[in-house]
C-alpha cells in the first residue's frame, strides 16, 4: 500500500478520514455490527440483538416474501444548542444503519412474531408451528 501523505493533521479534531486509514482498511474507528444471539427451544426462537442506546422506534422488523425476518435499524442523533451567538468547531452527530436478514424456518407461526425492547437489547420471539409438518426430501445423487 502506498503512503498516504497528509497536508495537516490536527490532533485535536480527529476526522473519519484520519480514523479510517489509521485502523485499517474496512473499519472505521469502532463501528460493528451489533452482536446477536439466535436460541432455539422446542416451542420457539428467540433473536437477541445489542443495541445500547437505541429505542425501539429506531427498529423496523418484518417477514418479507422469501421468509426472511429482516430486521432494520436506524438511529439519529445530533447534539444541537439554542443559543445562536455561540460559533461550534466541533460539532456531534452520528447516524448509524444496520440490517440483518435471516432465514425462517417454514415451521414457525409468522402472525404471532412478537418483538421487546429492554435495557438495551432487542428481543424477537418466533413461536414454532408444531403442528405443521416438517418438510424434509432426500436428494438423489446422480453419476455424470
Amino acid at each position: 500500500m502506498l503512503p498516504i501523505k497528509r497536508a495537516q493533521q490536527h490532533t485535536w479534531l480527529p476526522t473519519l478520514f484520519n480514523d479510517f486509514w489509521d485502523e485499517g482498511f474496512g473499519k472505521i474507528g469502532n463501528l460493528r455490527s451489533p452482536a446477536i444471539n439466535v436460541i432455539e427451544s422446542d416451542q420457539d426462537y428467540k433473536v437477541e440483538i445489542a443495541a445500547p442506546g437505541m429505542c425501539k422506534d429506531d427498529f423496523k422488523i418484518r417477514v418479507n416474501e422469501d421468509n426472511h425476518l429482516v430486521i432494520r435499524m436506524d438511529h439519529k442523533k445530533e447534539e444541537k444548542s439554542d443559543r445562536k451567538e455561540e460559533k461550534f468547531i466541533r460539532r456531534e452527530f452520528s447516524y448509524t444503519h444496520y440490517e440483518q436478514t435471516l432465514l425462517l424456518p417454514d415451521h414457525i407461526k409468522k402472525d404471532q412474531i412478537e418483538a421487546k425492547m429492554k435495557h438495551g437489547v432487542l428481543k424477537i420471539l418466533i413461536p414454532k408451528d408444531l403442528d405443521a409438518p416438517v418438510q424434509e426430501k432426500e436428494v438423489e445423487i446422480k453419476v455424470e
